[in-house]
């Protein structure tokens, strides 16, 4: 979840008040051991204390972003510290220069001041319902982005880690583009091409039988001619479907996915909610992913039953494929699934799969409408 979006406002005040003996016994622990073990440097067992105060600012900070995660839905990521090696003097002066060593210990000792704010928020919040509804949750998603500048990767991390998000996203994109064009040329080669050829063989032979005087055989081999440029018609028509349907560029998503799903053997249920309309290579990609789902659920599932769900907020379309089927389906290379997010992969999207043996399984990509 985004840091923006605010947290469920039950979740949010059981954090505003569970959170607070967490931050008094941090602070207690950090407080005590820091000083300690500055106190005591000169003596030696000051390092080893330091090393403990250290730890126990690590172990506050994953618990925080945990806690975080868990209560206010909102995933960050654990920084990037330095190495260190074996000995106790060389984890001492590693972690004494590592940034994030100190980004931490900050946040562990403004936690408890923040901490008797956000606890009296919560119970204010629980004796009046109206600031509980409209105000903590707002609080929540402040914490949230507190939480995030603070315990998160640095600027710089976040930049290296987008930067190979989108070399590898670029490389799975190039990919899917190349599978793409084996798939046309292949329909190409092994469908239309060989009925043109059977048509055009056909033809010469009817020609033949002219020169013959034959008319029964030259209408029958007509007819074989005729029959075989309707099916090449209808192979080209089928690729250019699959391509790019025309009902997608002229009516949209809405009209596209319901006669996609009209054609399932199974009762597919569609709810689409996309206004204003996604660019297209977002609606392309949401077609192809939702096709190729559905394709598979008639394959593999075993579903008696299936919905579609498009929604879009200002960012990011949404795309929800669920069956009722027996469930095992996972994102394996070189599979189906695999595919469809190399796919999503082409324009920033993530393609996940949750499917329990016995079901049900749940399809849902988030494409980004920019990039």
């Amino acid at each position: 979840m985004p840091v923006t979006q605010r947290p469920h406002a039950v979740r949010t005040i059981g954090f505003l008040l569970s959170s607070f003996p967490m931050r008094l016994m941090a602070f207690v622990l950090v407080l005590v051991t820091t000083v300690l073990g500055i106190a005591t440097t000169m003596l030696w067992i000051g390092i080893p204390i330091l090393i403990v105060a250290t730890s126990l600012v690590r172990g506050f900070a994953d618990l925080e972003r945990s806690w975080v995660r868990t209560m206010l839905g909102v995933d960050i990521a654990a920084p990037r510290r330095l190495p260190h090696g074996a000995g106790m003097l060389q984890t001492w002066q590693t972690r004494l220069v590592d940034p994030t060593t100190w980004r931490e210990l900050i946040y562990a000792l403004m936690a408890l001041p923040l901490g008797i704010v956000e606890f009296v928020a919560g119970i204010v919040s629980v004796a009046v319902p109206p600031f509980g509804i409209f105000v903590a949750p707002r609080i929540g998603a402040l914490h949230a982005a507190l939480t995030l500048s603070w315990l998160g990767p640095n600027r710089t991390a976040q930049l290296e880690a987008r930067t190979r998000q989108l070399k590898d996203s670029r490389a799975r994109g190039v990919d899917a583009v190349e599978a793409e064009r084996r798939r046309i040329e292949r329909d190409l080669h092994d469908g239309a091409q060989q009925r043109l050829v059977a048509v055009a063989m056909s033809l010469g032979r009817a020609q033949l039988k002219l020169d013959l005087d034959d008319p029964v055989a030259v209408r029958e081999l007509i007819g074989a001619a005729h029959a075989d440029a309707k099916l090449a018609v209808s192979e080209l028509r089928d690729l250019a479907r699959g391509i790019y349907p025309p009902v997608l560029q002229d009516r949209g998503l809405d009209a596209a996915l319901s006669s996609l799903t009209a054609r399932m053997q199974i009762p597919v249920d569609v709810e689409v909610t996309v206004e204003p309309r996604p660019p297209a290579p977002v609606e392309t990609t949401t077609y192809f992913i939702v096709s190729e789902t559905l394709t598979n659920i008639a394959k593999h599932a075993g579903a008696d039953r299936a919905s579609v769900r498009v929604s879009r907020d200002d960012d990011t379309v949404v795309v929800e494929i669920i069956d009722n089927g027996h469930g095992g389906a996972s994102v394996r290379p070189g599979g189906g699934l695999a595919g469809l997010a190399d796919r999503a992969a082409t324009i920033d999207g993530v393609l996940t799969v949750v499917s329990p043996v016995g079901g049900p399984t749940v399809v849902r990509a988030d494409l980004p409408v920019r990039w």
